[in-house]
């Protein structure tokens, strides 16, 4: 009751903390949430050092056994949980802000492995050491959010849509959003419904990404320059979208441990002579032709796609979005007043205050899970005296 009361009678600065499938660096947005729309106060991307972020993929592509790999888990558990408290720090002190004056941390983590259909028991991990953050920053600190979801049920994921719909649901019929960080999601609402729907459309960056590495060493696709050296290959296409994930009707969730490099190799027929750069442009085509079809068959009456993540900053993703649904118009998020980097972790300084407020967090139109839920723990710096 305290920390409800706390909540309420704050003046609704929050602060969201994200690492997404990609393992590229911390997002960290200072949030007010006081107003009937969120202000994103501040907002910084953090990168993970090269031999942290080699270490995170490592851990979650699985190349670690035994012990080794539970030694490793526990250790870096805690050293990202350092890691996230100091980004925190760092925004505060450059805002001039007191840890005093933020209600709570929304920390989402670093996704390790996410399973929503593992066989008898789904679960998801994400790590980052919350009691870390909350002892290093003296910041109530919220975090552990999606495992509840699935404990009711649900595929934990996508999250973002709950934070949509309480801000943006009036203009539900006109406006669709769409996140492409690694892997791409959807919130949209359909016609006649109240409640929306959202799922993860396919792979957003995480192919191209792993592909220019691959090929060219670099982490990802700087402004779409590789792919743009590229043309599309249709029948390459065709093949990829012949995958059942994509005609799968949601609710449905996914992530690089299924869209992988193996994912796109095992299509590559051999003795093929594709050039590398047509095989970028190609996977460009395939994020906006799997996000493209789930608008038509859910929200075909819709006027605007909004666009979050690092994907709006490749000009071939968005043109190839916006030759692909030509009834609509494709916009960033920025034209909405949403940071197209920070809306992501913008959701989950909202997940926080929801937790505070023991209001729920997702929505069972979007998860599957059986019903509304309280998500997240709680960490306290300090017990009260």
């Amino acid at each position: 009751m305290e920390l409800m009361k706390h909540a309420a009678e704050s003046d609704g600065l929050f602060i969201g903390l994200l690492s997404g499938t990609s393992a590229d660096g911390v997002d960290c947005a200072l949030v007010d949430l006081a107003g009937t729309r969120p202000v994103l106060m501040a907002f910084r991307i953090t990168p993970y050092p090269h031999a942290l972020r080699t270490r995170v993929l490592d851990l979650a592509k699985g190349r670690y056994d035994g012990a080794d790999a539970i030694d490793r888990l526990g250790s870096l558990d805690a050293e990202l949980g350092e890691f996230f408290a100091d980004v925190t720090c760092e925004l505060l002190a450059s805002e001039g802000l007191s840890p005093s004056r933020i209600r709570a941390i929304g920390s989402h983590g670093q996704t390790i492995r996410h399973e929503p259909h593992q066989t008898p028991r789904p679960f998801t991990l994400q790590i980052g050491d919350p009691n870390r953050i909350a002892a290093r920053t003296g910041i109530v600190t919220v975090a552990d959010f999606r495992r509840m979801d699935l404990a009711q049920g649900g595929e934990g994921a996508p999250l973002v849509p709950g934070f949509l719909h309480h801000f943006f649901r009036a203009e539900q019929e006109r406006l669709v959003f769409l996140n492409i960080g690694g892997i791409a999601n959807v919130t949209l609402w359909p016609s006649g419904r109240a409640d929306p729907i959202g799922f993860d459309t396919g792979p957003g960056n995480t192919l191209i990404d792993a592909w220019i590495e691959e090929q060219a060493g670099c982490a990802y696709d700087r402004d779409g320059f590789y792919s743009g050296q590229g043309t599309c290959i249709p029948e390459l296409l065709e093949r990829l979208l012949e995958d059942p994930y994509f005609g799968r009707p949601p609710p449905k969730s996914t992530g690089p441990e299924y869209f992988s490099p193996d994912w796109l190799h095992s299509r590559l027929r051999s003795g093929s002579a594709y050039r590398p750069a047509d095989i970028a442009r190609t996977l460009v085509a395939l994020t906006a032709a799997s996000a493209a079809q789930a608008i038509w068959a859910h929200a075909p009456a819709s006027e605007r796609v909004a666009v979050s993540g690092g994907g709006v900053k490749n000009p071939h993703i968005m043109a190839e979005l916006q030759s692909r649904l030509a009834a609509q118009t494709v916009i960033g998020t920025d034209r909405l007043g949403l940071d197209p980097d920070g809306l992501e972790a913008m959701a989950f300084a909202w997940l926080a205050q929801q937790r505070l407020l023991e209001a729920a967090g997702n929505l069972p139109s979007v998860t599957g899970a059986q019903s509304r839920g309280c998500l997240g723990a709680l960490y306290l710096p300090k017990p009260r005296d």
